[in-house]
């Protein structure tokens, strides 16, 4: 779609006034044209093998959301980005935005017209471009002068304005990262993805990138999906988060949902390290070697799985609930990892105490529980 020359004045006059403020050494805000919402309905996919890797996915990310879509490898989260990016067709259902059918049965809007922005993986900067022109890339719409304005305006934005003229090879992981947003936000997309953005960084960027990319997409206001396997991540970055399995949905909420309320051990063991006790209930209590718990909902006779968090069990020498011995303990900084020797557990119980509630030559102590960390399950073959 070109534009009329008022729309080009205005355009000219906007990006002036950014390139102005990055001057002066100020980070203007990346405006987005609009946020969108955008649905995915009962989606199935398929590769030509035949087997499925998207079951009847339904979601809906709202305008101005990040939503993270979370899970193990091959769960479909990044099959679900190229099919909203255009790259990639369903089989079945309909992709929509602000409730328009982008692609379906009879609708296939071609990935340059769906105004949604990708960020891959390994952030696929053209290697014999300039940063700025990396950045340039998608405002064919403009004239030169404009889309150099408008390009140095997005580096401004995410600090790279000084890059503008280096290639990508000169850029460290977190820098190529920050060009690869600047990128995709130029165009002003109604819908950013990003493809496990931070898998490519060292620990030690990863904080502090991913905290001045959530700045961005906030500032910017678009609607954002971002793919991630890490659910520290998720609960960091989304304000909602979608949890696949094997190509279906299996949650979605806020991470406090996830966390606090899980729907099953899957999701549980997703979010936590675990202790996991197979028994049998009974009058509304179930017994573990770590004592009794309550288990609301089942019935007497009924098989569970009680998972323990890790950091739900607290080590004391003096007095406690139950005995256990110190097989082993691993220096973590500011906790500990142990492994207990518990009367009636088939394998050690673990648990993540604080550095220095036990003496260094502890070996007998005494357990106790925080009850609120004890999730009790229906005792499934599939669920672990």
């Amino acid at each position: 779609m070109t534009q009329s020359g008022t729309g080009r004045a205005e355009t000219a006059r906007v990006t002036a006034g950014r390139a102005d403020l990055a001057v002066r050494g100020v980070r203007p805000a990346t405006g987005v044209s609009f946020a969108a919402k955008l649905a995915y309905d009962n989606i199935f996919h398929s590769f030509g093998s035949g087997a499925e890797t998207l079951r009847g996915v339904s979601l809906t990310a709202e305008p101005g959301e990040v939503l993270c879509l979370l899970g193990p490898s091959g769960s479909g989260k990044t099959t679900l980005l190229r099919i909203a990016a255009g790259i990639e067709s369903q089989t079945r259902g309909r992709v929509l935005l602000n409730d328009r059918e982008i692609a379906g049965p009879s609708v296939f809007l071609q990935p340059e017209k769906r105004s949604i922005g990708l960020v891959f993986q390994d952030f696929a900067l053209f290697p014999h471009y300039t940063i700025l022109d990396n950045v340039r890339f998608g405002l064919t719409a403009l004239s030169s002068a404009e889309s150099k304005r408008e390009a140095m305006a997005a580096l401004a934005r995410v600090g790279l304005e000084h890059h503008a003229k280096s290639y990508p090879h000169i850029l460290s992981g977190g820098e190529q990262q920050r060009a690869a947003l600047a990128r995709a936000l130029a165009p002003r997309p109604a819908v950013l993805l990003l493809d496990e953005p931070f898998s490519g960084l060292d620990s030690r960027l990863k904080d502090s990138v991913r905290a001045e990319t959530l700045a961005i997409l906030r500032q910017s206001r678009a609607t954002a999906i971002v793919v991630t396997h890490d659910a520290e991540e998720a609960m960091r970055m989304g304000d909602r988060i979608a949890l696949l399995r094997d190509g279906r949905l299996v949650q979605v909420g806020r991470a406090e949902d996830l966390f606090q309320q899980p729907a099953n051990l899957f999701v549980a063991s997703f979010f936590s390290e675990l202790n996991l006790f197979d028994a049998t209930a009974g009058d509304g209590v179930v017994d573990t070697p770590l004592g009794p718990f309550a288990a609301s909902g089942f019935s007497t006779g009924d098989d569970v799985t009680v998972a323990v968090r890790l950091t739900a069990i607290e080590a004391h020498e003096k007095d406690g609930g139950t005995e256990a011995r110190v097989i082993s303990r691993r220096f973590l900084g500011d906790s500990e990892a142990l492994e207990l020797a518990v009367s009636g557990a088939e394998v050690p119980v673990r648990a993540r105490i604080r550095c220095g509630a036990l003496s260094p030559g502890a070996r007998a102590v005494w357990l106790s529980v925080r009850k609120s960390d004890v999730l009790v399950f229906e005792r499934r073959a599939d669920s672990a």
